[in-house]
């Protein structure tokens, strides 16, 4: 009896689901094993620079300004915001911690009542909450008399630097004494130093903005403070508007004009409107290989043979794009009904008119939901091509991760870009609903 019921078909099927449900999880843990191992993720955890990924984080939402001496020729004193050349304050303009010596030299407080004096003579002192050191440059490097450096102090006979709390950083060699401190924000985003709105509170822009007296005789006050924020020198907001919209026309044009390109060509790729198997097979192997290489890699090809531009990218989206929508729009077509093109045909209707009238009908909802889903997507990838063939916000975005300095541009571009996907994405659903609903 025991046998008879060990042979029965639904113990077998209820062994092969058991020893499937242990097999699964075998598998996953050795792959996962097999991954570890391969991508040496224990090595790589052991070299991670956690203390460097910190402040990374902090360059995205803050900004370092430099107080420079130079040691070397008259000894200047001048305050500066990092990454930005146009963005040396004047002697009047300096930020209120920094306070000018009647030796000419100066004095800056730093966060957690930290100081750093600069001498007139050159001497540097720095003042913390357990003592008060001196660092002297001189001809061959630097004297400072610090028998036992606290934690974050570094020094040598030619350099002496300092972490201190905060942010802060002081170094002295015998070319330059520096010292910075972070400040929370993006500086000057709305007004460059030469702009006459630059430095003044909300409630003075507001009330120069409705009944202030004329900065500018030539404009209003509106008008001027929107002619500088466009105009501004440090982040160049008119030209990062102008590469946004780079960025959309290289995705539109790309997405339009291979769905322009495929459409009469999925005719060809279609069973029951091309019966002869060689054509069918030859244009869907043409789709599958215009498809199959990335727009990235045609973004190569393209940037050799015709040089970098928008362009560039616009063609290398087109050419991916169109295999995709060849094979799409001919799935499309042979799905449709055919009662309406018969009823067209008994009336003597020719192939064009069938096309118009009942087969495109029937197929223009697909067709421009794929279109506008893959406009969203290609807005996205136009970031990454643009990068390469150096146009749109991926350009900027490029250039502003090279510099290493630059990092508070760089989320200004990353959040334009996550605004404009989000843009493209609201407006692309809420045209694809209209076409559903209708």
């Amino acid at each position: 009896m025991m046998a008879v019921l060990e042979a029965h078909p639904a113990h077998r099927l209820i062994g092969r689901k058991r020893l499937f449900s242990l097999a699964v999880p075998a598998v996953v843990l050795a792959y996962l094993l097999y991954v570890a191992v391969a991508f040496d993720i224990a090595g790589l955890a052991g070299r991670a620079r956690w203390d460097n990924g910190a402040a990374l984080l902090q360059d995205f939402w803050s900004y370092k300004i430099h107080v420079t001496r130079n040691n070397r020729t008259d000894g200047g004193i001048e305050a500066s915001v990092e990454g930005m050349r146009n963005a040396t304050f004047s002697a009047d303009d300096e930020p209120d911690w920094i306070t000018v010596r009647p030796d000419g030299g100066r004095e800056i407080a730093l966060p957690r009542d930290n100081s750093v004096t600069f001498a007139g003579d050159g001497l540097v002192t720095l003042t913390t909450s357990e003592a008060s050191y001196d660092i002297r440059p001189v001809s061959d490097g630097i004297e400072t008399d610090i028998p036992n450096p606290p934690e974050g102090f570094s020094i040598s006979d030619k350099r002496f630097s300092a972490d201190l709390p905060g942010g802060a950083r002081l170094t002295v060699t015998r070319s330059r004494s520096e010292v910075f401190r972070r400040q929370p924000g993006w500086e000057l985003f709305f007004f460059d130093l030469s702009s006459p709105f630059h430095g003044r509170s909300l409630t003075e822009l507001v009330g120069l903005a409705v009944s202030g007296e004329r900065l500018d005789p030539e404009r209003s006050n509106i008008a001027g403070m929107a002619r500088d924020f466009w105009r501004n020198s440090i982040w160049h907001h008119g030209d990062v508007a102008w590469a946004i919209f780079e960025t959309i026309l290289m995705a539109f044009l790309g997405t339009f004009g291979a769905g322009l390109i495929s459409l009469p060509l999925a005719f060809m790729a279609a069973s029951n409107f091309a019966p002869m198997r060689i054509v069918r097979q030859a244009f869907r192997r043409f789709f599958d290989f215009l498809r199959g290489v990335d727009a990235l890699i045609w973004t190569i090809i393209l940037s050799r043979a015709f040089g970098p531009g928008p362009l560039t990218g616009s063609l290398a989206m087109l050419l991916t794009e169109t295999g995709t929508f060849g094979k799409l729009f001919s799935e499309a077509l042979e799905n449709i009904d055919e009662k309406p093109v018969e009823g067209l045909r008994s009336t003597g209707a020719g192939p064009l008119p069938r096309i118009r009238w009942a087969v495109i009908p029937q197929i223009a909802p697909v067709i421009l939901s794929q279109l506008l889903y893959y406009l969203e997507s290609n807005t996205r990838s136009a970031t990454i091509i643009g990068a390469i063939t150096g146009g749109g916000i991926g350009l900027l975005l490029m250039q502003a991760m090279q510099t290493q300095k630059d990092w508070e541009h760089v989320t200004y571009y990353i959040v334009l870009i996550v605004l404009m996907v989000i843009l493209m994405d609201w407006l692309s659903g809420r045209i694809r609903a209209r076409l559903i609903r209708g």
